[in-house]
């Protein structure tokens, strides 16, 4: 099968799975993170993915903020000891940062693929880009 044969797949229905952006089927990781070297149904070759931070920064903003946010109110409300904090607030933060990780670089290599996402280059004067070939 060739890249033509297979349907475009929605990025966000195939990222939160961790399925393939080509085919929809193959798995995308290898462990919690780490992304296989390429898919086992379609062999698509997964090195043209690097989400970089961009998994970290959006579960720090939306998930972690709002527990930091508990963590401020409970020390001014009831001036808690550490300890308390230490088995209130760490375990909220943990719980709102590792869930929506793999979910959300998952989503960040579908829409890579899905856009045609590839890293810049500069064309000299007088050089041809591939693009307009």
């Amino acid at each position: 099968m060739t890249a033509a044969t297979y349907p475009r797949q929605n990025p966000y229905d195939v990222g939160v799975r961790g399925r393939c952006p080509r085919c929809g089927e193959g798995k995308m990781f290898n462990g919690f993170l780490t992304l296989k070297p390429k898919c086992e149904v379609c062999g698509l070759d997964y090195s043209f993915a690097d989400p970089a931070d961009g998994p970290a920064f959006f579960a720090i903003t939306f998930a972690c903020l709002p527990s930091a946010c508990f963590a401020v109110w409970l020390e001014l409300a009831y001036q808690a000891p550490y300890w308390l904090h230490l088995f209130t607030t760490v375990p909220i933060m943990l719980a709102t940062l590792l869930p929506p990780l793999r979910p959300l670089k998952g989503w960040l290599v579908a829409s890579q693929y899905y856009h045609k996402a590839a890293e810049g280059r500069l064309v000299r004067p007088g050089e041809e880009d591939d693009a307009e070939r």
